[in-house]
């Protein structure tokens, strides 16, 4: 198959996105499907991948955040490049400029198309200080999602808050883990020597965008409780972003790796003893995964991966949502106890041992072959009466 995916952002770029969007491309590639990336243009020097044609198209960055970018408008070059070669089906992974304009350009031609909801851009306008922008957001994401033959979200609970925003077909494509990656086995002594611990002392680890909506101030609090109860505990920050400057200045104690990437990323994530997530806008939440997969027992609200993998009580604790007294109260019971850390680590690692990556490539392979036996003139009817 021939299969078109646009998305407005994807590595060298490092977040959930990114990531999952280059997973799926590269998986599909290896399963000898042709894929035509369409995707802004990036500052850093693109790698070449096998059975990965790109179109580099306009791009900007995004307020506050200047190593993202978005995609503008591209509908014209769009149209051209499928008339010349027609994908069998579109996947559109963002709701951005470009991804609205793969829409159109896919519906206008017939070309069967399903989309994906990664970011909960309608929360992160709270989060932002445009909080009454939040109805308009919500009705621009119900628009986008109208017009896919399916959307793909990553859990059930994702599905029916979709189904009751008013985008009535979600489908479940699962997210995996590369648990050969992110193992206990990455753990590194010489990388706890340097961030001035021994084996003894508990490390707590952050890893994500340092900004705002990742609900930063608990992480925190969490943390500081927990000196209180074991007072040489340290707090390792992997990644970067707006608030990290300040992050940095308001506690001089805690370290700060910057972004870390494949082999190093996960010598991080091992080395530390404890994950504490406070985030209440994730989708998903990819970072969950990589931290269990690692040995780390997690603390982290009912939300995304949370939700469907953290087992409280057994590989970590799952709060109820905006229980900030009770994340913080579950964060320094595990800190201060290295026989619950090491007996939690082991169910974490062994709660996704099962998530195959190639189960999700062949999940999303069967979804689009599906929308390609559609007849293109019944879907495009479809998606434009949607």
């Amino acid at each position: 198959m021939r299969i078109g995916i646009v998305s407005e952002t994807y590595p060298p770029e490092i977040n959930g996105v990114a990531l999952t969007v280059h997973s799926l491309a590269a998986g599909l590639a290896q399963r000898g499907h042709q894929i035509d990336l369409i995707r802004p243009r990036q500052l850093q020097r693109r790698v070449d991948e096998p059975g990965i044609e790109v179109l580099g198209v306009r791009g900007g960055t995004l307020p506050r955040y200047p190593d993202l970018r978005f995609g503008l408008p591209a509908g014209r070059a769009l149209r051209q490049r499928w008339q010349l070669q027609r994908p069998d089906a579109v996947y559109v992974a963002t709701e951005g400029p470009l991804g609205w304009s793969a829409m159109r350009a896919a519906t206008r031609l017939g070309i069967p198309l399903s989309s994906g909801f990664h970011t909960r851009f309608d929360s992160y306008a709270q989060h932002y200080g445009v909080g009454l922008l939040t109805p308009l957001v919500r009705r621009y994401l119900r628009r986008f999602h109208r017009q896919a033959a399916a959307t793909l979200v990553p859990t059930t609970a994702l599905a029916q808050e979709l189904l009751a925003l008013g985008i009535s077909r979600p489908r479940l494509l699962r997210r995996a883990v590369d648990t050969r990656l992110f193992h206990p086995a990455q753990r590194d002594d010489g990388l706890r020597a340097r961030w001035g611990v021994d084996a003894g002392t508990p490390v707590v680890l952050y890893v994500g965008r340092i900004a705002p909506e990742k609900n930063l101030e608990l992480a925190v609090q969490a943390f500081r409780a927990i000196r209180q109860r074991v007072p040489n505990a340290r707090y390792v920050w992997v990644g970067d972003g707006p608030a990290r400057a300040a992050l940095a200045a308001a506690h001089p104690d805690f370290i700060f790796a910057g972004v870390q990437r494949e082999q190093a990323l996960a010598r991080h994530v091992a080395s530390a003893d404890l994950f504490p997530f406070p985030s209440l806008s994730e989708t998903f939440g990819n970072v969950i995964l990589e931290a269990l997969a690692a040995g780390l027992p997690v603390v982290a609200y009912a939300e995304g991966a949370a939700r469907e993998h953290v087992r409280d009580g057994v590989n970590g604790y799952c709060v109820a949502s905006g229980h900030a007294q009770a994340f913080i109260d579950a964060a320094v019971k595990l800190a201060s106890n290295p026989g619950l850390i090491r007996h939690m680590g082991r169910a974490a690692h062994a709660s996704v041992a099962e998530l195959s990556p190639e189960a999700v490539i062949r999940d999303f392979e069967t979804l689009l072959r599906e929308l390609a036996e559609e007849h293109p003139h019944e879907h495009a009817l479809t998606a434009a009466h949607a």
